[in-house]
């Protein structure tokens, strides 16, 4: 009589917690740095991958040093984890559409003129309409906010040049101005413009180059046949339109500033301003989100409430 001997596959089994641990892991490739975006201590984190990997039967993670990196069974883990978790997020605002929306809170990001100077009052009259949601704002130059955009770290961003980072969705908002800014008792604070050349004589004060003030002044004096910035004699590079501001006022040099950053000092006839010459300079503050991922409500909400300013401003 044969002996028949009967072999049963291991039971695989994971709940969605386990796997959302488990896809910052592989995605930060760090405990640490996983367990932060989790909101758990690095050694809870650890146990949640070792009690994943005991019920699924398998090793997911491998340790190189101080980083991780997922094994074959890891990445095919992984990829149905993407899945999973956006099912689940998917599942979750339908049901916040249904029950209407009540609540939320929204991370937006916005690079200095906007973040400082526009975006603040328009989030007032956005709070009017939605009283229970919840809206922080991150300021940063144009580069760190497009930057956490892309990595997930804010839902929206507002910044001050075109982005150019393809997976994220770009539409522009509002006009701005950009403005040569001098002290009172400037020579040519009477003037309504100055030239290139005279611009390239003055002591000037620049923005840091992520910023997009930085990046459309370069633009502009480049089409108009200048190598940019490069051109100018600098006096400092400072990291905002207010410490500029402070430092005109000082008498550390001029600068380029937008139109908005200024309204108060030329209402109160501190700071004066000048086109230069047959350069008229503009740009477009641009809204931006990331296109892979799927938006909130109360994130599709901003972003309606944010392009429905754009043609009033």
């Amino acid at each position: 009589m044969t002996d028949q001997r009967h072999t049963s596959m291991p039971a695989v089994d994971f709940d969605l917690r386990q796997l959302e641990i488990f896809k910052k892991v592989v995605e930060l490739r760090s405990f640490s740095k996983a367990a932060e975006a989790v909101f758990l201590a690095q050694a809870s984190v650890s146990e949640r991958i070792a009690t994943l990997e005991s019920m699924v039967g398998t090793k997911l993670i491998d340790r190189m040093g101080r980083k991780v990196v997922p094994t074959k069974a890891g990445e095919i883990l992984y990829k149905h984890a993407i899945l999973l978790l956006e099912m689940k997020e998917t599942a979750r605002m339908e049901m916040q559409v249904f029950l209407g929306l009540k609540g939320g809170s929204i991370h937006l990001g916005g690079s200095t003129i906007p973040g400082e100077y526009i975006l603040p009052r328009i989030l007032g009259e956005f709070k009017r309409k939605y009283p229970s949601l919840l809206v922080t704002l991150d300021i940063g130059d144009t580069g760190k906010i497009e930057k956490k955009v892309a990595d997930g770290g804010l839902e929206l961003g507002v910044i001050g040049s075109r982005s150019s980072i393809q997976q994220l969705l770009v539409r522009e908002l509002w006009r701005d101005e950009l403005v040569v800014v001098v002290p009172k008792g400037h020579p040519r604070a009477g003037e309504k413009e100055i030239g290139i050349q005279e611009l390239k004589e003055e002591p000037f004060i620049l923005r840091e180059k992520g910023s997009g003030t930085f990046r459309i002044i370069d633009e502009h004096l480049r089409r108009a046949g200048f190598k940019g910035t490069d051109e100018l004699h600098p006096a400092a590079l400072l990291g905002t339109s207010t410490a500029i501001k402070e430092g005109i006022k000082a008498g550390l040099g001029i600068s380029i500033l937008s139109a908005r950053a200024i309204e108060t000092e030329i209402r109160a006839g501190t700071l004066a301003t000048l086109r230069i010459k047959g350069i008229p300079m503009s740009r477009s503050f641009f809204l931006v989100r990331d296109r892979r991922r799927i938006a909130s409500p109360a994130c599709a909400a901003l972003w309606d409430f944010l392009l429905g300013t754009a043609a009033d401003r």
